[in-house]
């Protein structure tokens, strides 16, 4: 087997290098279909070979705590999918002959292999083993014209055709085997890269799903017209702000609180004078306007250290804009500040007009509400943040926005 896939690696090595440009319409979609075909014959291949890596034990006998995670190292893969292959592998192996079969053929893809033996475990434990195998040939049949959601919705009326007289019965059986998987297929999986970022990735069940739109959802549209940012964009944005917003209310266990609990080591220079980057606990490096960004808003926790970076004092930590002096900001503000945005308060971050890195004073009278967006707006721009005579602030644009450079203010928030 070894020698014939390493035949199979060179054939493969060859189309690789192969320029696809030339070749007409039709051999261009055949090539397709046949490249598709040999990925979903391979893929039986490697279930095969990864039962029998399970069955024999070689994930503890080399030191892994099980399969998945010896998957996760050997072929650089989740756990969670991992985990679904080792159980399609095990469905395969210990039943559903035609299932192997066909995705053997490349009549099947993964997804729709697992699609299929998940209905036919319903099917048979609802109406018998000779129901499953006339929905596992159906289900078949149909695979050449749906993809794996459609053929989903179609596994859950199948008792129609193979079993009618307990079809109704059956159904509600069906619906809450796919609410049992959805539960034990729910994972979300944060995957560090090397500059700090997260990829998230991940299957949430309907509920969540749910609660997560209607998180984000208000929180993803346009701020107006000038709104640069794409879809994906405004939704990573939403998060973010769903996060703050679940931080400040103070209700979380442990680290909850009023801003994000995260540590930043930096030097006086480095914070007033913008000097080189700083560090997370992580040991992720920060810019020095993302520093002085967060530290508008954050707890201030100065330390002495010694030459070799040893703390030798660490001072009181103390709170910035919280409490009686936040709740007069919104007061006065009612929500982001700057023109045109409609945030409400509970979204807002109280923001050091001088910066507090400057020697600027902790008083309503150097503090204006910005939601995140804009709070990183002003920080990156020319914008110019100052109160009016009547004490309520106003913006002054940059003079390629506007060459006269006229204050402008926010008239969503009505006052009284």
């Amino acid at each position: 087997m070894v020698e014939e896939l390493a035949q199979a690696d060179d054939a493969i090595a060859a189309c690789v290098d192969a320029p696809a440009w030339p070749l007409p319409e039709h051999d261009l979609i055949a090539a397709l279909d046949a490249a598709h075909r040999l990925q979903q014959r391979l893929a039986a291949v490697t279930l095969a070979l990864i039962r029998e890596v399970d069955g024999r034990g070689i994930a503890r006998n080399q030191g892994a705590s099980c399969t998945a995670v010896w998957l996760r190292e050997r072929l650089r893969l989740t756990v969670p999918a991992a985990g679904r292959l080792i159980d399609l592998a095990t469905a395969l192996d210990t039943g559903n002959p035609g299932i192997r079969q066909a995705l053997a053929d490349g009549h099947l893809s993964l997804d729709q292999a697992r699609v299929i033996t998940d209905t036919a475990a319903t099917v048979q434990a609802t109406a018998g083993a000779q129901a499953a195998d006339k929905a596992v040939s159906l289900l078949t049949d149909w695979a050449s014209q749906f993809d794996p959601t459609h053929l989903r919705k179609l596994g859950t009326r199948i008792l129609d055709h193979v079993a009618p007289d307990i079809a109704d019965a059956a159904t509600r059986a069906a619906l809450d085997a796919e609410a049992r998987r959805a539960t034990r297929d729910r994972h979300l999986t944060l995957s560090e890269q090397t500059d700090g970022r997260l990829r998230l990735t991940g299957t949430l069940d309907t509920e969540t799903a749910g609660l997560l739109r209607a998180a984000i959802d208000p929180l993803s549209a346009q701020c107006g017209p000038d709104d640069q940012r794409s879809a994906g964009q405004r939704r990573h944005d939403a998060l973010a702000e769903v996060c703050r917003l679940a931080l400040r209310t103070g209700e979380l266990p442990d680290s909850g609180g009023d801003c994000s609990q995260i540590v930043i080591t930096t030097s006086y220079d480095a914070l007033t004078r913008q000097l080189g980057a700083s560090t997370l606990d992580t040991g992720v490096h920060l810019t020095p306007d993302t520093v002085r960004r967060l530290a508008c808003d954050a707890s201030i926790l100065p330390a002495v250290l010694s030459s070799t970076g040893q703390v030798l004092n660490v001072g009181r930590q103390r709170r910035l804009i919280t409490g009686p002096l936040r709740r007069a900001l919104v007061l006065r503000d009612r929500g982001c500040a700057f023109p045109g945005c409609d945030r409400p308060p509970r979204w807002c971050h109280a923001n050091h007009i001088h910066h507090w890195a400057d020697g600027g004073t902790t008083s309503l009278g150097n503090a204006v509400l910005l939601c995140g967006h804009h709070h990183r707006h002003v920080h990156q721009t020319d914008w110019v943040v100052r109160l009016g005579d009547d004490g309520h602030p106003e913006f002054i644009p940059p003079a390629w926005l506007d060459p006269e450079q006229l204050p402008r203010r926010n008239h969503y928030h009505r006052r009284t």
